[in-house]
């Protein structure tokens, strides 16, 4: 009887991995859409990391293996952890309102912040309309000045619970919270209670340690010439860093978390990290809006359906970069990436896909499978906002049309975000086709297109009453009719 080598197995299979990321980076940078792109996969027990192209086109800095970049958003999946690290230890209730911990927290809605619990912060069912708040500050303080600023600057979509918009008030709050209960600043917690014990040996939470190693930034299509032109802007404010504005690290590191996930709260190293109660319940569901374009919530991960395959995932879009951690615990498998433009999302995409049909074999159905033509559009026309946001809908014929303006608090707003725009705050009007009765389609892209991550491109309207839907969803946002 022969006996298969199942490590050499993973191991020739892991090589072939290896070459074909390369090839499809390869020819992505060298087509000129991202400068650089760095990605790694572990599976089990093997991983490997590609890099290739350049980290910083102003230095010519080559993108390397160790090259670090900002998290982004990815690093809610961070502060989630150290969320449920405290309730492991029963300093925190999940089920308790913020404010018996965090008393201050106010919204200009009276009594709306104590109907928000803990929970509500990580599983982006907060209600807390800040997600373009953006405060100026530094410090040990940066996380008290961006909660004092809510109860005169930001109210609230919907009641608590009751709907799911991706909320970067809520991780910001839950920042703050964690600051509260251990009296430990926020960027000193996530170095001491996830970077240590994971063993994310290269990561930082600040420019200035991080521009001790190699460190990629940020680049935006030049309006003119349409090259690749660094940032302008590294990092979002030291406000941000809970909800992922200021976090940087590694591919290696981010495997690491992933790792974590997959072995019940344990890293790679054996420290126990989080309890293996806790790290199930991020991954269960906590909050399903049932509309294709909105995947399941658990907490801090996004749930995505793959048939019956689920993908844990958090992309990161930071100024002019996008970083990405998916998570297949069915078949023990991480996959992280970065590339240094916003549009290295349709690579990540085109990698993680082809990641799960030739490598792990999992079929992917189409997410669309039909359209109706003859849809009453007059439901969803109409205004719609958010804070400092708004959203102008028309029928135009027979297909929606969006005119999306940032209409900024202040000077200061409008700075951090037409920076971390890359210098506009204006987009052409988009067009969407309709699939069925409050879900809309991007005009002009295949179907297929959102059979992956990309379903976030979709747009869904939601609780019709008297002929006119409440709320428009787009990207996993909410924003309300005016």
């Amino acid at each position: 009887m022969v006996r298969m080598d199942t490590n050499a197995l993973h191991t020739n299979a892991l090589h072939t991995v290896e070459a074909g990321i390369r090839e499809q980076v390869a020819a992505h940078c060298e087509s000129g859409e991202v400068p650089g792109f760095v990605a790694g996969v572990y599976h089990a027990g093997e991983q490997i990391v590609v890099a290739h192209g350049i980290a910083n086109v102003a230095t010519g800095a080559p993108m390397l293996e160790e090259t670090g970049f900002l998290f982004g958003s990815v690093t809610k999946v961070l502060t989630t952890m150290l969320v449920l690290q405290q309730a492991d230890r029963g300093t925190l209730d999940l089920d308790a309102p913020v404010v018996k911990y965090l008393p201050e927290f106010a919204l200009t809605d009276p009594g709306a912040a104590g109907k928000i619990l803990v929970r509500h912060l990580i599983s982006h069912t907060n209600g807390i309309d800040a997600d373009l708040f953006f405060p100026d500050a530094k410090g040990p303080d940066a996380l008290k000045t961006y909660v004092d600023g809510l109860a005169n600057s930001c109210g609230t979509m919907f009641e608590p619970g009751e709907q799911l918009s991706y909320s970067n008030g809520g991780m910001i709050v839950a920042g703050r919270l964690l600051e509260a209960v251990t009296g430990v600043p926020f960027p000193d917690l996530l170095e001491r209670d996830v970077y240590a014990p994971v063993g994310m040996k290269d990561s930082s939470t600040s420019a200035e340690r991080a521009i001790l190693r190699s460190t990629a930034v940020g680049h935006f299509p030049d309006p003119e010439t349409m090259a690749a032109r660094p940032t302008r802007m590294f990092t979002l404010p030291e406000t941000w860093g809970p909800a992922g504005g200021t976090p940087i690290g590694t591919v290696a590191d981010l495997l690491a978390v992933g790792r974590t996930h997959l072995a019940g709260g344990v890293s790679p190293s054996g420290a126990r990290v989080l309890s293996a109660e806790s790290t199930a319940l991020m991954q269960r569901v906590s909050y399903d809006m049932a509309s294709p374009n909105v995947p399941p919530m658990g907490l801090g991960w996004v749930r995505y359906p793959f048939g019956g395959t689920t993908v844990l995932a958090m992309s990161g879009a930071s100024p002019g970069g996008v970083s990405i951690l998916c998570v297949v615990p069915e078949h023990d498998l991480v996959f992280t990436a970065f590339g240094n433009t916003p549009g290295a999302i349709m690579l990540q995409d085109r990698i993680l896909r082809w990641l799960l049909s030739e490598h792990l074999g999992v079929r992917i159905p189409a997410l669309i499978t039909e359209t109706e033509q003859d849809v009453d559009l007059t439901p969803y026309a109409g205004t719609y906002r958010s804070d400092q946001l708004r959203i102008d809908v028309s029928v135009v014929d027979g297909q929606l049309e969006e005119r999306v303006t940032y209409e900024p608090a202040d000077e200061s707003q409008k700075r951090i975000f037409t920076e971390f725009a890359g210098g506009t705050t204006s987009a052409p009007p988009q067009r969407y086709v309709p699939i069925r009765p409050g879900l809309f389609a991007p005009a002009g892209y295949p179907m297929e297109t959102f059979d992956g991550y990309l379903r976030l491109l979709l747009v869904s309207y939601h609780d019709v009453r008297d002929g006119r839907a409440r709320f428009r969803n787009g990207g996993g946002r909410l924003t309300r009719r005016a």
